[in-house]
């Protein structure tokens, strides 16, 4: 008998059903939407970078009849406002603005869902808010350590991607190569707009043409686009020069080990480079009770077909659970 699971694919493509801006600072204002059965479960759906804004195909790992799809822009990305914009953009405040939407939209308990930041986000944010997160489904998992930021922006991954590695580096001189952040993050901070302009292009296409398990060919093409990359690599840098403002190196993983009976699902690509599946045999073994999917033929990309299989069968797994109770 064959006992294989039928292969799982992204849901069709649907509208938002309403969507709004919601106020969180004196200078924030955050965009969100919601899309699905308004009676369904409630899920939040986080996107990467930070700065990546959110997109509409990240509606599509969850059954719009049983789901109640929540996706925001954080701040200074996407169609939040001011656009690219640093002050007062913390993991902290991240965290607040999660819960000021949840109350804004009557949202007792939800399910995070989040990807590479997506993953650092949801996992501070169940950190703090552990009573308002049903579970966690987690893709290709984030901490935030000084190792992981060593690994990918300073020197490990130029080893399996040497072409692409060459042309991050270009726009940084050869004396200051030595502390690549510290380097970029002068250009994107700083006030000559042409050495910005293209920190950006060479910090954000390093990363898009990594993501997928076939290289550099699978860039998308946002990251074509100048604007994006100029929030993009601003807030991506920003956050991990301040190393994603937490009190210590490693603070997530404490944390998860405290998260107990919490369930979750983390997937995570064999191959993927942007972040290595170090990070999620770590935090499976802090946190026992999630269930870790290593895909054999993927990279870091939300959209590889091991990935799809296995997030959207988390999605319809957890559906099945909270419909029950």
């Amino acid at each position: 008998m064959n006992t294989k699971r039928p292969r799982k694919f992204l849901f069709p493509r649907i509208d938002s059903n309403r969507a709004g801006r919601l106020r969180v600072s004196d200078i924030h204002e955050l965009y969100w939407e919601e899309s699905g059965n308004p009676e369904g479960i409630p899920v939040v759906a986080l996107h990467g970078g930070p700065g990546g804004g959110s997109n509409p195909d990240m509606r599509r790992f969850f059954d719009p009849a049983r789901y109640r799809i929540i996706i925001f822009d954080q701040r200074g990305c996407g169609r939040s406002s001011p656009f690219s914009e640093l002050k007062e953009n913390t993991t902290w405040d991240l965290v607040a603005d999660m819960e000021k939407l949840r109350e804004e939209l009557g949202v007792e308990k939800w399910v995070v869902f989040g990807g590479s930041w997506g993953s650092t986000l949801a996992l501070t944010y169940a950190s703090l808010h552990r009573a308002n997160t049903l579970a966690l489904i987690l893709r290709g998992i984030f901490l935030l350590t000084h190792a992981e930021i060593q690994w990918f922006y300073q020197e490990g991954a130029s080893r399996l991607f040497p072409d692409a590695f060459d042309r991050y580096l270009a726009p940084i001189p050869e004396d200051e190569r030595h502390d690549l952040v510290q380097a970029f993050y002068s250009r994107l901070t700083g006030s000559n707009a042409q050495e910005r302009a293209a920190a950006a292009r060479a910090w954000a296409q390093w990363e898009g043409e990594t993501l997928s398990i076939r290289g550099p060919s699978m860039r998308p093409t946002k990251f074509e686009e100048q604007e994006f990359v100029d929030a993009f690599a601003r807030i991506e840098c920003h956050y991990f020069w301040n190393k994603g403002f937490f009190d210590k190196d490693g603070w997530l993983l404490d944390q998860a080990s405290t998260f107990g009976n919490l369930p979750g699902v983390i997937v995570h690509g064999r191959y993927d480079v942007v972040t290595p599946l170090s990070s999620a045999w770590a935090l499976k073994k802090a946190w026992p009770n999630a269930d870790l999917k290593i895909i054999s033929d993927a990279g870091h990309s939300s959209m590889e077909p091991g990935i799809v299989n296995e997030l959207v069968g988390a999605t319809e797994m957890f559906a099945d659970r909270f419909s029950e109770d």
